[in-house]
This record gives C-alpha cells, structure tokens and sequence, in this order.
C-alpha cells in the first residue's frame, strides 16, 4: 500500500484554521503572546538560575487552562522538588497539576495515549530521556497535539548534548533561563523579552550592569 500524503494547504486555508491557543496575559502575555496549546517548548539554562522555580511557575500558569503532568525524572520528588513545590504553593491547583517521580518515557506515553489524558506535559530533564534526534522526532510526532516541554541541563549557553540542540532549535517556544530570567528566544513575542523569575535574586546577577548585559544577552539571542 503506497504511503499516504499529509495534506496540503492553499494560502487561504492556512489563514481560516483554527487554532486552540493559550490567553496569557500580564507579564505571560507580554514576553511568551498567545502560543498554540500543542507543540515542543524548550527550557534550558545552568544550575542555580531559577529554571526549576522557572517552570514550576510555568506550570501554575498553564493548569488555568487544563491538567498538567511533570515528570521528574532527574530529581525525582527529592526534598529539594518537595521544597519547591511548596515554595510555588502548587497545591493551589491540586487537581490539575501532578508530579511524576522519574517516570520512565515508556510508561510516560502510556498515560500520554490515554483518552482524556493530560494536554500539557513537562519533561525534566531532556538528558534523561536517553532520546537520540530520530527517537525525539517520533516522540513528538506521536504526540504532536500534546504541549511537551522539556527542561535540559546546559553546556554554557547552549543546551548540553547535540540532540538537545537540536530539540531547541525544533521547538516552537525557545526558554533560556540566566541571571533568574526566562528569555524568550522563541517565534512569537520579541526576542530578548525576558520574563522575572525571582526578583531580588535577579538584581543581584545583574547588578548595576544591567543594560549593558541585556545588550549582550539580546545580541547572543540573535546569533
């Protein structure tokens, strides 16, 4: 049996899909616009920036538009993720936001395929995986209207492990984590618009260099 096409679009029906999408507003709104609720977002950034607290608060965001699943597979529910999860308050959105303790990816998909599943799922951390680029791709594909996000370690700016970059690059949303903020290097919103993730501790990384270093991040956003 010959393989069957994926259809094809004229200009007109491109503009009339419809397209479920996520109404972020305030300081969401501004730096991350209104992204679909299905493709691959791509959090990466070094040890003691604020990722983890990045997406905790990412999460909590995300469960006032349906059920989140975290998948630990790094941490685990470590006291240091029993610590944060109390530091966000997470049980403020209890039954929509369950952590996973280092689910494997093959029992991950099972609940992923169920009916009814999850729609947003955070995947911590991509090195865990053990994904190759071919696994990656079909991983996604199979769940392609699923919002996966991945959380990857770091290898000074740039995501650690050649799949990972290439997982980034692929990625609808692009999330460097630095200084505790989240920039967005992704295809919507302006690229170098960074969203707060801790206040204080980000007036301490910048310190008075503060324009001159957002100048510099914002030139390596666009390298």
């Amino acid at each position: 049996m010959a393989e069957r096409l994926k259809r094809a679009y004229s200009p007109s029906e491109v503009e009339g899909l419809k397209r479920k999408k996520l109404e972020f507003s305030g300081e969401w709104g501004r730096v991350f616009g209104e992204p679909e609720m299905c493709g691959v977002w791509f959090v990466w950034g070094a040890s003691g920036n604020g990722k983890t607290s990045f997406v905790m608060q990412l999460c909590k965001e995300l469960a006032r538009f349906g059920k989140v699943v975290y998948d630990s597979l790094e941490e685990g529910v470590s006291q240091s993720m029993v610590n944060t999860i109390k530091r966000h308050g997470m049980t403020d959105v209890n039954r929509r936001f369950t952590l996973l303790d280092g689910e494997k990816i093959e029992d991950l998909e099972k609940r992923m395929s169920r009916p009814r599943s999850a729609q947003f799922w955070v995947i911590d951390s991509f090195q865990y995986t053990g994904f190759n680029a071919s696994q990656y791709l079909d991983f996604v594909e199979r769940h392609s209207k699923k919002l996966i996000i991945f959380v990857s370690q770091a290898d000074g700016n740039k995501p650690k492990g050649r799949t990972a970059e290439g997982a980034m690059y692929d990625a609808t949303q692009k999330i460097h984590i630095k200084g505790f903020r989240a920039y967005n290097n992704g295809r919507s919103g302006e690229i170098g618009d960074y969203f707060t993730i801790y206040t204080e501790g980000a007036r301490k990384y910048w310190g008075d260099q503060r324009k001159e270093v957002d100048n510099e991040e914002s030139n390596e956003l666009n390298n």
